[in-house]
């Protein structure tokens, strides 16, 4: 049963006139049994005889175009090797040289941008260059120099605490395997498989923000939960390729297929994705939404790979400088 619950309903007058009937909702309610009672007997749709000068309208949602379980492995392997293509150089945007300073930094990295953890890191792994040093650290001058990674009073407890674990725990070494990294204090899986992948060669899927809205936006899944993502993605391509995988996703995510204004008439993969249309299409236009220099290829480290710069990337400016 459907009950219009506007505050007039307009009715014919039997005479032909027209009359306007003030309703009121609760009166809508009230009054609405008798209407389905005399639409039954007069074998009117209730529908039509509650809401006749105004039906509910309506939009048809076209099914999705079914897709086997093959036609999806090969639309997302294509998809990963025409990314690959377009950022051969992709890597991870933070800046590091050791395994002890990547993980530091990707915990710094939750809830800002890499480029600012990369202009932030130089003083703090200056002062602080092992993780004994750090664990020794002053909170008050570590918070200091987190400041403008915002959340800095929980990082530095993090980034100390994680410092401390190591030295107790693993004699000052950052551990190679899954299981041990993820019990570091503001380390998870996310954080764990960064470091497993760019600092030990161990593949990993890195579900971060852009990859989530990517595969959902692809319809490589429909899961929303990270463990689930990544369960669901591992599936569809080779161990070998996840690390690569992950930096290609979350690179076009950042520069090219953006959260709310996606630049689809920009973007590489448009033929594959089903998505297509949710953003801006046309070509002169999408390109004004590209992120960053030169083409949608930022500059988010202060020490970018020679590779990055050869394609004509700019490293970018430390802290203060712009």
């Amino acid at each position: 049963m459907v009950v219009r619950r506007d505050s007039a309903v307009g009715e014919q007058d039997p005479g032909g006139g027209k009359k306007t009937a003030k309703v009121t909702k609760k009166a809508a309610v009230k009054k609405a049994p008798a209407v389905v009672k005399q639409a039954a007997e007069k074998k009117v749709p209730v529908k039509k005889a509650v809401a006749r000068k105004a039906p509910v309208k309506t939009v048809a949602v076209k099914p999705a175009k079914a897709e086997s379980p093959a036609a999806l492995v090969r639309r997302a392997r294509r998809i990963n090797r025409e990314l690959a293509e377009v950022f051969p150089y992709a890597h991870p945007e933070l800046d590091f040289e050791n395994s002890f300073q990547l993980v530091v930094a990707t915990v710094l990295s939750a809830q800002t941008t890499d480029l600012r953890v990369n202009q932030t890191t130089p003083a703090l792994f200056a002062k602080y260059p092992t993780p004994e040093d750090l664990a020794a650290a002053n909170p008050e001058e570590v918070e200091e120099i987190l400041r403008p990674t915002g959340f800095f009073r929980a990082k530095t407890k993090s980034v100390i605490g994680l410092s401390k674990a190591l030295v107790e725990q693993f004699g000052g070494e950052v551990p190679g395997r899954l299981e041990d990294l993820v019990k570091l204090p503001g380390v998870g899986r996310k954080t764990a498989f960064v470091v497993l992948g760019n600092a030990f060669g161990r593949p990993g899927i890195t579900v971060d923000t852009h990859f989530q809205r990517l595969v959902r936006r692809w319809q490589w899944t429909a899961e929303t939960d990270p463990d689930k993502i990544e369960a669901a993605i591992g599936a569809l391509f080779p161990k070998s390729d996840w690390t690569d995988l992950s930096h290609h996703v979350i690179w076009h995510g950042r520069r090219i297929c953006h959260a709310r204004k996606p630049a689809c008439g920009a973007c590489p993969i448009a033929p594959l994705c089903p998505a297509f249309g949710e953003g801006e299409t046309d070509p002169e236009k999408a390109k004004k939404l590209l992120k960053y220099e030169k083409g949608g290829f930022p500059g988010q480290r202060l020490n970018p790979p020679q590779a990055y710069l050869d394609a004509g990337g700019k490293a970018a400016p430390p802290l203060g400088a712009g």
